[in-house]
């Protein structure tokens, strides 16, 4: 029997539970410095330019409280996901998330880049520092992914097969750089290139779902997908669930959720998850077994 779609967070266990896993991991969760995380928070507050709709934070607490309520839930695998807006924050933000990541259990040692002169140094001191993930927000940054200043960059991540997840979709709100042509690109300079687009790509899904097709190395993450507040702006075409399906049993397709960022209770992202009605198999992929076999974990 399917496990039951989750109504609230205390009955999230019981559906993982149900599908015979360890527990959830999950590719896009948030931590930031304190002094930045007020101001993502306010400015998701004044629904600003780039979000472009009432977007009240539900998980407003401390770093220790949302550390917590992940591993009440059965979040046992997770990303401190940090991006910088400007040239010059993100080899600072590297060192927190992964001093953040080192005394955090369960917390994938995580950190991220600009293009700016230094990029390959930060990032190369990053992977030495044990870094198993990286976040590029295209949207936010402002700058396209094929910007000359990061070719060393996506090289050196491809070669370490290091994954990537990047926000490249126009979701919620679209810049220059961002949709599936600019992430094309991309791909087409650095075909090994271990990425995770956010958000399954939307609104633009049928064209990120070529690309995880084309390229081995390229994946997706759920992350607010199928929820009723995200399905309200860019929901995903019914037609369009067979190709996921198959690439979830793929290993191409992960969970991911945006917490603490959201306006809804962490369960409706697993409630979307189960309601799509692709099988046991499929969840248990996208829940648990693809993320573990990428960061190889216990």
């Amino acid at each position: 029997m399917p496990p039951a779609p989750p109504e609230a967070d205390a009955q999230v266990p019981a559906f993982w539970r149900a599908l015979g896993l360890p527990g959830l991991a999950d590719v896009h969760v948030h931590f930031l410095p304190p002094r930045l995380l007020r101001r993502v928070w306010a400015y998701f507050d004044a629904a600003g330019p780039l979000v472009g709709t009432e977007w009240p934070i539900r998980y407003r607490w401390s770093d220790a409280d949302r550390v917590a309520h992940l591993h009440q839930l059965g979040v046992r695998a997770f990303s401190a996901l940090a991006y910088p807006h400007r040239p010059g924050m993100a080899a600072e933000l590297n060192r927190w998330t992964l001093e953040f990541a080192r005394v955090t259990p369960g917390c994938l040692p995580s950190a991220t880049f600009f293009p700016e002169p230094d990029a390959p140094e930060y990032v190369e001191a990053a992977l030495t520092g044990g870094a198993r993930l990286f976040k590029v927000h295209v949207q936010v940054g402002g700058f396209p992914p094929t910007d000359p200043a990061l070719d060393r960059v996506w090289g050196m991540l491809a070669d370490a097969g290091v994954p990537v997840v990047v926000h490249a979709g126009h979701a919620p709100v679209g810049t220059a750089h961002t949709g599936p042509e600019a992430f094309a690109a991309l791909l087409a300079r650095h075909p090994r290139l271990t990425a995770v687009v956010a958000h399954l790509g939307a609104p633009d899904y049928r064209a990120f779902l070529d690309l995880a097709e084309a390229y081995e190395r390229v994946r997706l993450d759920t992350t607010m997908a199928f929820t009723p507040f995200f399905d309200q702006f860019v929901p995903f075409p019914a037609d369009e669930r067979p190709r996921l399906r198959e690439l979830g049993l793929a290993g191409k397709v992960l969970l991911g959720s945006d917490f603490p960022n959201i306006p809804y209770p962490y369960a409706d992202q697993l409630t979307g998850l189960a309601r799509l009605d692709l099988g046991d198999d499929w969840l248990r992929a996208v829940c648990w077994d693809s993320a573990a076999t990428l960061f190889d974990l216990p």
